[in-house]
């Protein structure tokens, strides 16, 4: 039997919209970092390392900060970080696999980031091990560097989506088990109540007397 939602109470409204405000901030704040990690000159390892790791986490805020967080590889053409030459590799390549990712992650529920994860991982590996094949100056993603950076980045970023996602599934089975068992009692009082009514002084076994 589905319980009927309560309506929220004005502390339950205003928290929501406090969590709603937070996660928004975060989001922004997630995006404005990885911005400014992009523009300023540094080494472009680290530089993936941050896209791929702040793009996975901007996301479990809310889906659109993750593809704001896509987008903003275009940084690493256009910026003055002066690696355009690994991002003209770096952004097409990993930004594909990262949309996969990302598509795949919004499909379900945890237990479809492996999938995505062995299938951002076998993008970068495949194109690593055979890629020169089809273009000899491809050697980037064949590097420890690129590899590393990439794989580490996709796999710390999944594993908390997959740990707050599975915290928040034991989390709601809990809340349902408990509204079962508060709801369940007045369940069975209803039938005691309702047979117990009748004029003050009747029995309702034996019905009125004349």
């Amino acid at each position: 039997m589905t319980t009927p939602a309560l309506p929220l109470t004005r502390a339950q409204r205003r928290r929501a919209g406090l969590k709603a405000a937070l996660r928004n901030l975060t989001g922004l704040l997630l995006l404005g970092a990885l911005a400014y990690l992009l523009w300023t000159p540094g080494q472009w390892n680290m530089q993936l390392l941050a896209w791929v790791l702040v793009v996975l986490l901007a996301d479990e805020l809310g889906g659109w900060f993750g593809y704001l967080g896509l987008a903003l590889g275009l940084i690493g053409l256009f910026g003055p970080a002066g690696n355009l030459t690994q991002w003209l590799v770096i952004f097409p390549l990993v930004g594909g696999a990262l949309m996969a990712l990302l598509l795949v992650k919004h499909s379900g529920g945890p237990f479809v980031l492996p999938f995505g994860a062995a299938l951002f991982a076998a993008t970068l590996i495949g194109v690593g091990r055979y890629g020169t094949q089809v273009d000899p100056e491809l050697k980037l993603p064949a590097s420890d560097s690129f590899q590393q950076s990439a794989l580490l980045a996709m796999l710390i970023g999944v594993g908390v989506s997959f740990i707050r996602q599975v915290v928040e599934m034991i989390l709601r089975a809990r809340a349902r088990h408990h509204a079962r068992q508060e709801t369940v009692p007045l369940l069975l009082a209803t039938p005691e109540a309702a047979r117990g009514t009748g004029p003050v002084g009747t029995d309702p076994e034996s019905g009125a007397h004349p």
